[in-house]
């Protein structure tokens, strides 16, 4: 019975099989996604039939003996990634030609490595990458300490927990900072501001030396900072990392960990979360009170990852607590002049987790969603509106009520849209245009009972920007962009009738007067300003080792609202600041040349620039003025017209596969070139050195020891000034030396790691670090509390790094 079953059931499909036409073809062609170029030995596969067929020079296949009927068809090719597609096979002959993108496998193993696979922002002008390996020995730091990694970056410091990076002699609203491809809104003019930003959430850290960004922005006269997302492999995989650290100085550490979802259909998710938390450093010689702070940071990333379409949503939330230095604070001139030539605070507590006043405590909130599609044989448009709520307050030392209340509260809140879209399907050229809008409201609240520092306003900014590049041949390469960005300044503020007048603004600003209370002007300035930016440049290559690029740039950067409006008492400064409202846009004409071999044995990257500011926002010390709450120096923004020029030189020879050494030379000369005197704020030379020894067979065992070598700036503005005092019944007349730089210093610093492997699925690294071995005494001039304490003394930092 069994048997007859079986030759029924063969007999029903025989004739079905019959019924069919099979008889039919389907021809095509296989080809790249971009390019259009035929792509040899793909292969069409129908899974269902087990019938394919390859494609051969042209890119051509064919496939006979197909049946009617919907069918799925899989093409897949070496270093490209797998497609499916549902096709109706009629009778006759059917044609289907199907796109590929190349290099796409390639670009999904840089990717799981933490590299970047996208080419650089610019082709023409000095740009420079940290990997993820690096940021991660810096887990426990902040985005600040780690761009020093780079030449010619230094840092301008607040203490030891604010740091913001300097570019060439340029910080602050000059440095533009984009997190996750979105620019940030953070308070950035302040020099104490530092960057809202978790380093644990970057994947990749760029520098670009100049306003050759110019997608992302044109003010940014002295570069942009590029903190990209971690690159997520197109593959169906879940895996995470955590990084535990301890510090001795400061008896704190820092724990983060993020967890990773994808799938091979392009589906994604990660989340990611820090916490730090340190009490008092040290120097050397002494405690550093109230010097502690503590973060809590959290990040989430959901999107889809198409070849043809997607979108990526991320939001991020970054909390600080950051105490400031406490004899930084001083009550009148006396004080100021007795710590800057004492040599050592005039406060010293005990060590401490508490964070009393001074202090700054930050909240910034940052939401993106961003969608892209491509256009077979054309390009790629991406579109993205961002948010970000930015909330900063800044306690002073105060009595009474108000002990517990902010001296400044500041609310920053910005909506920015933009859409890209990137013709890059192209041999030889590509061509990439945009357009941005945004709106900011700042909110300045008068509850602190203290004069507000900033106004209230409104900002509206429109900008649109093209670039290109065009590969000639093999051998050079051309790139040129233009940018013109619009702004509209809409504020309300308060002046002191006596100040107004003294500063002239009854001539030239009366218009602005709205309504006079008691004894102040409330007063309605608005602003627009125009300010294009542009970058040329073209690169040459020889040998596949050597290559020489020269760039051009030119970037318009409109002031901010505190160039403008200052008015007050900077409480985690401890300075008092004036704006003007006569300042101008500012103009940034650049000139870089870079001269670099890359090969396996050595390399280098030698690179001159030179860079003229036509009127140049500048802020220095003017004087001391004493008020209610004590006696504070005087920075004043005057504009002026400077010039720099500098060198930033890196090169790395290897010994063999296991020793290498590299050395980092920068330098910048600024000088103010209206009064023909040294601009303020210039980094002083430095040069780098590291021996560093790595063993693949021994778990990546891996040691190295760095000698920095600190020069000591000798071109300074003098804006020293002096002040009267009576002193045992005396008249006494003291000068207050605000202006001459600390000595030069040498650092040493020492690093050791190794890998385990006991597991089939993950990895442990062990990593330690011990900064100034010496424990050696040094101020730094680019630090604004110089005046009151030494740096940080020897720290060692243990670290664990668990992928799994």
């Amino acid at each position: 019975m069994k048997t007859l079953w079986i030759a029924l059931i063969g007999l029903v499909i025989g004739q079905v099989a019959l019924a069919q036409d099979c008889q039919n073809t389907l021809s095509g062609q296989v080809i790249d996604f971009h390019t259009g170029e035929p792509l040899v030995n793909a292969v069409v596969y129908f899974r269902e039939s087990g019938k394919f067929s390859y494609t051969d020079d042209a890119g051509e296949f064919e496939i006979k003996n197909l049946c009617t009927g919907k069918k799925q068809v899989e093409v897949t090719h070496p270093q490209c990634e797998k497609i499916q597609k549902n096709i109706s096979i009629v009778e006759g002959d059917n044609s289907e030609n199907f796109r590929l993108e190349h290099h796409l496998e390639e670009l999904n193993t840089v990717k799981i490595s933490g590299k970047k696979g996208n080419q650089n922002t610019t082709a023409t002008a000095q740009e420079a990458s940290l990997t993820q390996e690096t940021l991660e020995s810096y887990s426990s730091k902040n985005l600040g300490d780690a761009l020093e990694e780079v030449s010619g970056v230094s840092t301008l410091k607040t203490g030891n927990s604010i740091v913001k990076p300097i570019i060439q002699g340029f910080h602050s609203s000059r440095v533009m900072m984009v997190n996750h491809g979105v620019q940030m809104q953070d308070q950035e003019w302040g020099m104490e501001h530092a960057p809202n930003i978790d380093i644990n959430s970057i994947g990749k850290l760029s520098v670009v030396k100049g306003a050759a960004a110019l997608e992302y922005g044109g003010s940014a006269v002295g570069g942009a900072v590029i903190a990209d997302a971690p690159n997520i492999p197109l593959k169906d995989s879940l895996f995470g990392k955590t990084i535990g650290s301890g510090s001795s100085n400061g008896r704190g550490g820092s724990l983060s960990t993020s967890l990773t979802k994808s799938y091979q259909n392009g589906w994604y998710g990660r989340v990611q979360g820090t916490l730090k938390k340190f009490g008092d450093r040290r120097a050397p010689d002494y405690a550093l009170s109230n010097t502690g702070n503590t973060e809590q940071d959290f990040s989430l990333q959901v999107g889809l990852d198409k070849f043809g379409y997607g979108f990526d949503a991320y939001y991020s939330l970054y909390n600080s607590e950051i105490g400031i230095l406490r004899p930084s604070h001083i009550g009148n001139a006396g004080d100021l002049v007795t710590a800057i030539n004492s040599q050592e605070p005039n406060f010293i507590s005990d060590f401490s987790y508490d964070l009393n006043p001074p202090r700054q405590d930050l909240q910034h909130h940052l939401a993106k969603i961003e969608g892209y599609k491509r256009f077979s044989g054309f390009g790629k448009l991406t579109a993205q509106y961002s948010f970000q709520q930015n909330e900063r307050l800044e306690f002073d030392i105060r009595r009474g009520d108000d002990k517990d209340k902010p001296a400044v509260d500041l609310e920053l809140t910005t909506h920015q849209f933009k859409t890209v879209f990137n013709v890059d399907e192209r041999n030889y050229y590509s061509l990439k245009f945009g357009l941005q809008a945004g709106f900011q409201n700042n909110f300045a609240d008068p509850d602190t009972g203290v004069r507000r520092l900033i106004p209230d306003y409104d900002q509206t900014d429109f900008g649109g920007f093209v670039s290109g590049d065009y590969q000639f041949n093999d051998n050079w390469q051309a790139e040129a962009g233009f940018r013109l960005d619009y702004r509209h300044l809409d504020s309300k503020k308060f002046y002191l009738i006596n100040r107004w007048e003294r500063l002239g603004y009854d001539q030239g600003f009366s218009d602005l007067i709205i309504d006079e209370v008691n004894s102040q002007y409330l007063t309605n300035p608005v602003f627009d300003f125009t300010t294009p930016s542009a970058t040329a440049g073209v690169n040459y290559s020889w040998n596949k080792k050597y290559s020489l690029k020269l760039n051009y740039s030119l970037a318009g950067r409109p002031p901010n609202p505190a160039e403008l409006f200052s008015d007050g008492l900077h409480h985690s400064s401890a300075t008092i600041e004036f704006g003007d409202l006569r300042i101008d846009p500012e103009y940034s004409h650049k000139v870089t040349l870079g001269f670099q071999r890359k090969a396996k044995d050595w390399q280098f990257d030698i690179t001159p620039y030179v860079n003229s500011v036509k009127d140049f926002i500048n802020i220095e010390p003017t004087g001391l003025l004493t008020t209610i709450r004590g006696a504070f120096p005087v920075w004043e923004f005057k504009q002026i017209d400077a010039f720099l020029a500098g060198i930033d030189i890196d090169a790395r020879y290897k010994f063999d596969e296991d020793f290498q050494f590299n050395t980092q030379f920068s330098y910048v000369y600024g000088q103010n070139t209206t009064k023909a005197k040294p601009l303020i704020n210039m980094p002083p030379a430095n040069w780098k050195n590291t021996l560093g020894y790595k063993n693949a067979h021994w778990n990546n065992f891996n040691l190295s020891l760095s000698g920095n070598w600190t020069f000591r700036q000798t071109r300074y503005p003098d804006n020293n000034f002096t002040f009267e005092s009576i002193q045992n019944g005396q008249n006494t007349v003291q000068l207050v030396d605000i202006s001459t730089p600390p000595d030069a210093y040498f650092l040493m610093d020492f690093n050791a790691g190794i890998e385990f492997r006991s597991f089939s699925t993950g990895s442990l690294q062990v990593n330690l670090n011990v900064n100034n071995i010496l424990n050696t005494n040094y101020r730094n001039y680019l630090n604004r509390q110089r005046y009151y304490a030494d740096e940080l003394g020897r720290n060692f930092n243990l670290q664990f790094i668990f992928n799994y």
